[in-house]
């Protein structure tokens, strides 16, 4: 994402113009843009000109129009598949991939020749082209931090994985906030029988071969910012995928493949599906060269809580109503929230989450906000969307007990005043 323009003032308000590049920088913009806000973009209307004669005219021109935003979509570069929030951008024949879109309705707020005030229209946001966002309850930290996020220089795909079985491997990137499947690839191999093991050999033989096509095509394993390149499967498939990809480059003289050996990871999955790609992330092997990585942090993370929950529980708590009481105790060393809830279309529910994450940092505890569009995020909105790794233990029980008891004697205080101020 490109930052074109930013003026923002000591008490939020103002205006950030920024130019998408990518398909992730859409995902930025719509977790960005709020009900309520007014967002500036270029789009296409349809205008009718009436002659003197009576006779009507119509023709489409391309203007910039602003409208006050009464409904945000995000639809994906093509169906989600499996992994429920995963961009899919695979395609049966393999030879292009879509984008994902981003759509914005609402009526027209800033006077235009073309277009009336209070018209309704919406605009296709488009890669490439500039986009005005002002906030309507003002820029939070949370917003902030996701355009200071989307603009890092050099940001983009660390992970390349191809998870694979007997016969089909799916192609995915992995950057900071998204997983993109690149392509999935299927070729139907005969049992091995004795009576037809040549057949089944051949079947082998065509499966590795279109897989070293595909991931020449698909995995852009020269790029300097791909840290890991991961082979993974149940099984030993992935030794043999794996041996077969840098066969193909000794014999082809690929010297660029052969120079990024040393970042071939193989991981072992249960199954062949995207969602392993949890698996993937949380493996020693990934975990010791990807540390650094935000991802792998939530995964690490994410990994702990769950495995709190069976032997730690008084210092694994989730829901919004628990890690708040959590938080007000001061208790949380590791907040786990999703980018999902600051979605919310209550502005007084974003709010609220947005101060207890400010909250939780003035208190010095890690926050980590989980993309929804990695199945580490998916998990997390599975469990409510928020969850906390205590740094002492509390048990719930008590602590609500606690609270019922200071709510009862402030009413009671408060119902004493005003029996006091009775004549």
């Amino acid at each position: 994402m490109k930052l074109i323009g930013k003026h923002i003032d000591k008490n939020g308000s103002g205006y950030v113009s920024l130019c998408p590049e990518d398909d992730e920088d859409m995902w930025h913009l719509y977790n960005l843009i709020q009900v309520g806000d007014k967002v500036r973009a270029p789009a296409i209307r349809r205008v009718q000109n009436v002659s003197a004669t009576g006779s009507t005219e119509s023709h489409r021109v391309r203007l910039n129009l602003t409208v006050e935003v009464s409904k945000v979509e995000w639809a994906p570069a093509s169906s989600a598949g499996e992994s429920g929030g995963t961009v899919d951008s695979s395609n049966t024949n393999n030879t292009q991939t879509s984008t994902a879109g981003l759509s914005i309705s609402g009526p027209v707020v800033v006077e235009n020749q073309h277009v009336r005030l209070g018209a309704f229209h919406t605009l296709d946001i488009e890669v490439n082209r500039n986009i005005r966002i002002e906030k309507a309850d003002g820029w939070d930290s949370i917003a902030l931090e996701r355009v200071e996020e989307s603009c890092i220089p050099g940001r983009g795909a660390e992970v390349a994985a191809v998870i694979c079985s007997e016969g089909s491997a799916i192609f995915c990137l992995l950057s900071q906030n998204m997983t993109v499947i690149l392509q999935r690839l299927e070729v139907p191999i005969p049992r091995k029988l004795a009576a037809n093991s040549s057949i089944h050999e051949k079947g082998l033989a065509k499966f590795y071969s279109s897989l070293y096509t595909s991931f020449l095509r698909h995995i852009p394993y020269s790029n300097p910012s791909i840290r890991a390149i991961v082979i993974a499967s149940p099984g030993w498939v992935r030794d043999a995928v794996l041996d077969y990809i840098m066969a193909e480059a000794n014999r082809t003289g690929n010297k660029t493949l052969l120079s990024v050996r040393n970042k071939f990871v193989k991981v072992h999955v249960n199954s062949p599906h995207v969602h392993s790609l949890t698996e993937v992330l949380k493996s020693p092997e990934i975990v010791s060269q990807l540390k650094e990585t935000k991802f792998a942090r939530e995964g690490i993370m994410l990994d702990k809580f769950f495995k709190m929950l069976g032997t730690d529980e008084m210092r694994a708590w989730y829901g919004p109503d628990h890690v708040r009481l959590a938080a007000d105790r001061g208790a949380i060393g590791t907040l786990l929230i999703s980018d999902e809830l600051f979605r919310a279309s209550n502005p007084a529910v974003r709010k609220k989450y947005v101060q207890l994450v400010e909250d939780a940092r003035l208190k010095n505890a890690e926050v980590l906000i989980f993309s929804s569009m990695h199945e580490s995020g998916q998990q997390l909105n599975q469990l409510t969307g928020i969850a906390a790794i205590l740094t002492f233990p509390l048990d719930i029980e008590v602590v609500e007990a606690e609270e019922r008891e200071a709510k009862e004697e402030e009413e009671r205080k408060k119902l004493e005043g005003e029996n006091d101020q009775d004549p």
